[in-house]
């Protein structure tokens, strides 16, 4: 057996460190649960007898994706008395000129949502064979199953993936402009409504996870007259407990990449508040606002993953 730290231990996990953490995250969009996933899987290498491991990347991947996949049944227990919305946690990333578009667009929020409405075994099938480009034999031991159901349940995720992305009027959304995402920011601060409804698809959803601790939308909020009802108190969204009345009052904020996706931080007092949003056609069909202090803490310290 090869010692931890010797050729093909320590140095050859590591290599492989970031694309297990990115893959642990895409399955269960937890820091703490992707972490956890790496951790777990260091430990199990370190004891593995590697002079029979014939495929180490391999191996690697089949581990991790195996805890993940029972981190993701049990964080769905968990999330069955979550309150309110649930969203994946903020990770902060820079893609690098090497990284496919599929491994940016997979990190996105509005992917990520699209992904919990598949099975855990077809999630994990999906991310394995169309963003990792994992070969049939992998996903197989992996999941335990035939190749040949392994093929039939990521044709089935890929239909779902498919139905689910497009708009009504067939346009693909993709991660709102920060141009766009700034102005919609403005607008609601200095409660100007109408101002705000014109940059919104009629059929607009708001979403914001602020876990227990904080004040926010229980439920999803459909459509742009009830979002415009919501923006006319649209500081609550960001943390505010009473609207500013000028910029001095404004809590720090920058801007940074979070999930493949220009997104607004404000370093609020209760912790960092992070703006998403998704558009199409040209108006923003999507808007996520993270506050959960519990996850949103995660931005303090960038993840490495791909």
């Amino acid at each position: 057996m090869n010692p931890p730290d010797g050729p093909g231990g320590l140095e050859l996990f590591e290599g492989e460190r970031r694309r297990l953490t990115g893959l642990a995250y895409r399955i269960t969009a937890s820091i703490p649960d992707a972490e956890d996933v790496v951790q777990e899987t260091w430990l199990r290498w370190s004891a593995a007898d590697k002079e029979s491991i014939v495929n180490p990347a391999g191996w690697l991947t089949t581990v991790a994706s195996r805890l993940a996949l029972d981190r993701l049944r049990a964080q769905r227990r968990r999330r069955e008395v979550y309150v309110g919305p649930w969203l994946p946690d903020p990770v902060t990333n820079e893609p690098s000129p090497e990284e496919s578009a599929e491994l940016a667009e997979s990190l996105t929020v509005g992917f990520l949502v699209v992904l919990d409405r598949l099975g855990p075994a077809e999630r994990v099938a999906f991310l394995l064979g169309d963003v990792f480009g994992e070969p049939y034999p992998v996903i197989a031991e992996t999941l335990g199953k035939s190749e040949d159901a392994c093929r039939q349940l990521l044709s089935r995720a890929r239909r779902k993936v498919r139905d689910a992305r497009p708009t009504s009027r067939g346009d693909i959304p993709s991660p709102a402009p920060l141009g766009l995402l700034g102005e919609l920011m403005t607008a609601v601060l200095q409660g100007e409504e109408e101002r705000a409804l014109g940059l919104l698809d009629p059929e607009v959803v708001l979403v914001s996870d602020a876990g227990p601790g904080r004040r926010a939308a229980r439920h999803p909020v459909v459509g742009a007259h009830r979002v415009r009802r919501l923006i006319s108190g649209g500081w609550r969204l960001f943390g505010f407990k009473a609207r500013p009345t000028d910029p001095g009052q404004l809590p720090p904020a920058r801007i940074a990449t979070v999930n493949s996706t220009p997104s607004i931080v404000f370093d609020a007092e209760g912790g960092p508040v992070v703006l998403s949003a998704e558009t199409a056609d040209g108006r923003i069909t999507r808007i996520w606002v993270r506050l959960n202090p519990d996850k949103t803490a995660a931005l303090d310290g960038p993840v490495e993953l791909i």
